[in-house]
């Protein structure tokens, strides 16, 4: 018996996996597509930006200097060591199309930055993630499946059948991560709900026989949107018909041809189409991402349209918090409702993220009211204020979970405290265990840390910058569950530990 079987070999469900064994727990993945590859996992239809919070997972998982060389970006040193303060954005993504100006962030604003070498988002592909996190997952004994459909579900009280092929697969728990059509979402009784559509999208590669009459970049129109990519060829648009087309009929040359002339108002030509999909802006989530031993995580659990690049880091966000939780309560050691805390946390941030996507489409809508929206937000983007709003919420740096503790930094992803020595959290969360950093050498807190010493990793000296905080414990996450500083109250250690960590010596 497994203790848990992942459904889906993408991004989620291989970091998951790799997360689950990283932890000590036996891991099987099944995935219904028999080959790792293909064209539109590849660049450029592959494309994908990773935001900061996801670049920080790889770092934090020792995998980002892989991720860069799959990924074909420049190998570049490490400079934060020696930094003294965290250096601005270089860019900040953008809303509805509208990019937004990297100089008009407020970076004394954002919450706890510190020098790191994961600061910024990147772009990749989906075959550069996967190609990494299979190669993660064969070091970690992580066994893969590929070419086997689950077909059935079945839950008892202390385990689950997982039907695939011709063969029954029985675990501890299930986890689907196979997208948006989600078997394991179907099979295992979730309710998902949400909002209709307003267009259909297409994604292009096209020989386009004349390629000056489109702009590059995003290009919002009276009739739509395109954006034209630097891939000879790449191209993406947008058609607000209500979603009438997306896989109702094979995109032909003709039919895309039409929609680029009418969304660019342009008389572009399409000379020969090489590949083509459509997809739309449906936001839809699951009420819940639990029930019984089956767990939802990714596309499985959440869908909307693909603006921003939020689905993938959404999705990788979710296999980072799930993985620990999921293996501790797997091995027994986890507090009896540390696993409800998956949902509790990531729920409230999977609808905070199709929120933000109905509010892009809403905003390119064709129309005189929509230009006027465009208009008036494209004014807030030009401030201050709006730029560093939006790029708080497109790079992570807005997430906060509510752990009903009043420090500031408590909820958050641990910023990249380094001590003196060079040593910093990159450097020891690739373990997936618990971190205590105690910043001024208190006898007292290492020693309670010694109760958890099978779960925990204890370093204490000064910090390059402690922020004000004497010590920090950090979950196998990243994330801050307990700070304690001068002047501020705070549990006690072992309370904070034991509500996180489970009972000592379980």
């Amino acid at each position: 018996m497994y203790d848990v079987v992942v459904v889906g070999a993408g991004p989620v469900g291989l970091f998951l996996a790799c997360e689950l064994r990283t932890a000590g727990s036996s891991v099987l993945v099944l995935e219904r597509q028999p080959e790792l590859h293909s064209p539109w996992r590849s660049a450029p239809l592959g494309l994908r930006g990773l935001s900061a919070a996801s670049v920080e997972a790889f770092h934090r998982r020792a995998l980002l200097p892989a991720l860069l060389k799959a990924s074909g970006a420049p190998q570049t040193e490490d400079a934060s060591a020696e930094q003294e303060v965290a250096p601005p954005p270089r860019s900040a993504g953008h809303f509805a199309g509208m990019v937004l100006d990297p100089s008009k962030i407020d970076v004394e604003s954002l919450p706890f930055r510190l020098p790191s070498p994961a600061l910024e988002g990147m772009m990749t592909s989906l075959d550069a993630v996967e190609t990494v996190l299979s190669d993660r997952a064969a070091e970690l004994g992580v066994e893969i499946r590929r070419g086997d459909a689950v077909t059935g579900l079945a839950q008892g009280e202390d385990s689950i059948v997982v039907r695939a092929g011709d063969t029954d697969y029985t675990a501890r728990w299930v986890v689907g991560c196979d997208g948006g059509r989600s078997t394991v979402r179907k099979l295992g009784g979730f309710d998902f709900i949400g909002t209709d559509p307003l267009l259909t999208g297409y994604v292009v590669l096209a020989d386009i026989a004349d390629p000056d009459k489109i702009d590059f970049g995003f290009n919002l129109t009276p009739t739509g949107m395109y954006v034209r990519m630097p891939a000879e060829g790449h191209f993406g648009m947008m058609d607000f018909d209500a979603g009438a087309f997306d896989r109702s009929q094979p995109p032909t040359r003709e039919h895309l041809q039409t929609v680029l002339r009418k969304v660019s108002g342009t008389d572009v030509t399409l000379n020969a189409v090489h590949l083509a999909s459509s997809f739309t802006d449906r936001a839809m989530q699951t009420t819940t991402y639990r029930n019984g031993r089956v767990l939802l995580a990714g596309d499985a659990a959440h869908i909307h349209s693909p603006l921003g690049g939020q689905g993938l880091n959404l999705g990788l966000a979710d296999a980072l918090n799930l993985g620990w939780k999921l293996a501790a309560t797997a091995q027994g050691t986890a507090p009896p409702d540390l696993l409800d805390t998956y949902a509790l946390e990531r729920h409230p941030v999977g609808a905070a993220v199709l929120e933000w996507s109905r509010a892009q489409a809403a905003v390119m809508q064709p129309g005189s009211h929509a230009r006027a929206l465009q208009t008036l937000v494209g004014d807030l983007l030009d401030t201050q204020d709006g730029a560093t709003h939006v790029y708080r919420r497109v790079s992570g740096a807005s997430i906060r979970y509510d752990l009903g503790r009043s420090d500031a930094l408590v909820g958050r992803h641990a910023p990249e405290f380094r001590l003196t020595d060079g040593t910093s959290i990159g450097d020891l969360l690739p373990q997936g265990r618990g971190l205590v950093m105690n910043f001024r050498t208190d006898p007292a807190l290492s020693e309670a840390t010694k109760a958890w010493d099978d779960r925990l990793q204890y370093v204490e000296g000064r910090a390059k910058n402690d922020l004000g905080y004497d010590a920090v414990l950090i979950r196998p996450d990243g994330v801050v569950v307990w700070a304690r500083s001068a002047g501020r109250e705070s549990e006690p250690f072992e309370t904070a530990a034991a509500r996180w960590l489970g009972t000592p010596g379980a």
